[in-house]
């Protein structure tokens, strides 16, 4: 499925849908989507709760709760304490008496307090017990880097999740895709949910599918720019960047990158993969965390097992550098893939050569490009 969402009018990305002028399609930011699902969950359905530390805080959770707590109330809109364990626990026993409650860590780094929580209970619940309890939720968890996070609050902990089963994990890269999915979730699906919202992407605004899909699945894989030289999946804010990288290549080289935003890393649409990789024979993976045993991994061990005979060259992954993240900015620009190297990676992969002689961009972090970050959170 071709999605036209992933446009964002700063960035300069263009549209993949001619039919439909820039002009005519409505703009939302990353901000506002959340917000809007977070509210319509709890306007439309009177079992929704909203749990997590500063959601009804004068920031909520970079504005996507604000208001809330005033609005439904604050038995509907709670803060809580510090007591991650303790209070997933309470969520998980909210959800097995009737409520769905939306869970939010305004770091994904705070989760690792509640693992037994989500691992061993919220995602076993319902396979231990033949089917009779469910554990319909969704947990919010904010991910990437910004200004000296350092090496305990930023971390993209998606694998650890996504190597539970029982557990769907999402990474919405847009606007669009957070409508599609969210009110989805919250309505139909009666499993728990852990999405990573990527804290560069809040300020954002991205145009909106002007025909959108009711139907379309919540946890699908799907095309976001079509090409036959090089197949680019990716998550999150990369595959900001992986738009980035393609438009630069089609303009200063004419090579056409096909991106595919990978979207539910736990159950991908491995089909949708594997079409566009044998059409291209090339394969670059860009994932916000580590190379190893992550997603990248994943992604290379099923076109490995599915059909490694279609790679024309070898598989080339851009991913965080293998250690802590440094808290300096002048070191944690080293840690993260900048598009220089996105597109020196691309290129070299086409090409055949790192010697490609393909003009790359100037270097530039991701923060520079996409948000000032300014705290406190």
């Amino acid at each position: 499925m071709l999605c036209n969402t992933a446009v964002v009018t700063e960035l300069g990305f263009k549209s993949n849908n001619p039919d439909v002028a820039l002009s005519e399609r409505k703009v939302l930011s990353y901000r506002d989507a959340l917000h809007r699902t977070m509210r319509e969950g709890l306007r439309d359905q009177d079992a929704v709760v909203i749990m997590g530390q500063g959601v009804d805080d004068h920031k909520g959770i970079f504005g996507s709760t604000l208001g809330l707590a005033e609005e439904f109330g604050r038995d509907r809109v709670m803060d809580l304490p510090l007591a991650e364990e303790g209070m997933t626990g309470v969520a998980i026993g909210a959800a097995l008496n009737g409520l769905y409650p939306i869970q939010t860590h305004i770091r994904a780094d705070f989760s690792l307090l509640a693992m037994n929580q989500i691992i061993n209970l919220a995602a076993k619940y319902k396979y231990m017990f033949g089917g009779r309890f469910e554990v319909p939720m969704l947990i919010r968890m904010i991910v990437g880097r910004s200004w000296g996070q350092g090496a305990q609050h930023s971390q993209s902990l998606q694998s650890l999740f996504a190597h539970i089963p029982g557990l769907k994990v999402v990474m919405p890269s847009s606007s669009q895709a957070i409508l599609d999915t969210y009110p989805k979730v919250i309505a139909e699906y009666r499993g728990p949910v852990i999405s990573f919202e990527h804290r560069l992407m809040y300020d954002l605004n991205f145009h909106l599918d002007p025909l959108p899909n009711p139907d379309r699945d919540p946890f699908e894989s799907y095309t976001v720019r079509q090409g036959a030289d090089v197949t680019i999946v990716a998550t999150s804010i990369m595959v900001l960047e992986a738009m980035r990288a393609a438009e630069h290549l089609s303009t200063v080289s004419g090579i056409q990158c096909e991106v595919i935003d990978l979207h539910c890393v736990s159950n991908p649409t491995w089909d949708v993969v594997m079409q566009s990789v044998e059409k291209t024979g090339r394969l670059v993976v860009a994932d916000t965390s580590w190379r190893e045993y992550g997603v990248c991994a994943e992604v290379c061990r099923v076109v490995a097992e599915r059909n490694p005979a279609c790679l024309k060259n070898p598989v080339v992954s851009l991913a965080m550098q293998p250690a802590p993240c440094p808290t300096a900015k002048s070191l944690e620009d080293l840690f993260y893939p900048d598009l220089r190297q996105f597109v020196h990676a691309v290129a070299s992969i086409v090409i055949g050569d790192e010697k490609h002689g393909i003009a790359l961009p100037d270097m530039q972090s991701m923060v520079d490009v996409y948000k000032r970050f300014k705290g406190p959170f």
